[in-house]
């Protein structure tokens, strides 16, 4: 059975651009376009014509003060922190990367696509609520996550697989039992969060489930990851709709960090997410780019991800390696911290 995909694209999102060399360049979004227009999809995307997030929209996750701050911005370049850039049309193309978001969160929760993807940029998942951070202006997959509450979804789930941490999006939830933050990331590293004693607060104690790994974790501690933690955890919070912050920087071939992934991996996960949840690949799952600075291996992973969601075929289970002690203490470590909170084997 196959799925159509809804797509969120924009030429906007090319012209976010540093003056000089910058990890977070717009052939990333060339690379994401290529990966769509290769992938094994059944039908040609349904192209959604994304807007501007209205300040409401983004208020429900961002302070007034930073949207004002991010008004002034506008239409000029400079530095928010000492990586991330804006450029005259950053803001512009932040807040249409935030409305295209939303756009897709509303086809989805309408049930007029199977799945979505979000060709976004700048990124948003280190985006604080009052603050740019790590190459992000805006939380695009917050702003979406907090529409769909805000329209009539009772859970929302937001599965992270970047490999830095999204402090941002775990900031913003930290305390909200209808969002699931769940985040596999290289540790430590780059923000410094997503320690597994990290679960939440007060009455989101529990809905923030971080598996923190130790360098050179491959496709094995990965998907391994998802079968005795994440996968069952969906499957208890029993989201109305998933969203994927999906960075493909843990793969092996980016030079910012030092993953092991093949597009495998994405795969992999991917499928599971979709397994995992009661609508299953059905639909109410989006992808919203995120990280990846190799080209070769955004294009590929990304690619891969979208066509596990397109088809609900089983696939053979392939040969995904051993996992080191090391990450099986990472997991053990990720597993006892959520015990008290779900049911794990």
């Amino acid at each position: 059975m196959q799925h159509r995909l809804a797509l969120v694209d924009d030429p906007l999102f090319l012209e976010h651009r540093a003056e000089g060399p910058h990890p977070e360049r717009p052939e990333r979004l060339e690379a994401a376009r290529a990966a769509v227009a290769g992938a094994r999809l059944g039908s040609a995307p349904e192209r959604l014509a994304p807007r501007d997030a209205s300040d409401g929209e983004l208020g429900r996750v961002h302070g007034e003060g930073y949207i004002e701050e991010l008004g002034v911005a506008a239409g000029r370049r400079g530095y928010f922190d000492a990586d991330t850039y804006y450029a005259p049309c950053s803001v512009a193309a932040a807040r249409r990367a935030a409305g295209g978001a939303v756009e897709l969160v509303d086809r989805l929760m309408r049930e007029q696509a199977g799945f979505g993807v979000a060709l976004v940029r700048p990124p948003g998942h280190h985006a604080r609520p009052d603050s740019a951070m790590g190459f992000c202006l805006l939380n695009n997959v917050a702003v979406a996550a907090a529409h769909a509450r805000a329209n009539g979804a009772s859970r929302v789930a937001i599965v992270d697989w970047d490999v830095h941490h999204g402090n941002g999006t775990q900031e913003m939830f930290y305390g909200d039992p209808s969002v699931l933050y769940v985040s596999l990331h290289q540790f430590p590293f780059y923000p410094g969060t997503g320690a597994a004693h990290e679960v939440g607060a007060g009455d989101g104690r529990g809905y923030t489930l971080n598996v923190p790994l130790s360098a050179g974790a491959g496709d094995a501690v990965y998907v391994a990851a998802f079968d005795r933690l994440i996968a069952p955890v969906l499957s208890q919070f029993d989201p109305d709709l998933v969203l994927i912050s999906a960075g493909f920087d843990a793969h092996r071939r980016d030079p910012l960090a030092s993953m092991s992934l093949s597009e495998t991996a994405y795969a992999e996960m991917t499928r599971r997410i979709g397994k995992a949840v009661p609508r299953g690949a059905d639909g109410r799952i989006a992808l919203l780019l995120e990280g990846g600075y190799d080209l070769q291996g955004l294009e590929s992973s990304l690619k891969a991800a979208l066509e596990a969601l397109a088809s609900q075929e089983t696939e053979s289970v392939p040969d995904l390696g051993t996992i080191s002690p090391i990450h099986r203490q990472d997991l053990a470590r990720a597993l006892d911290a959520q015990r008290q909170y779900w049911k794990l084997d």
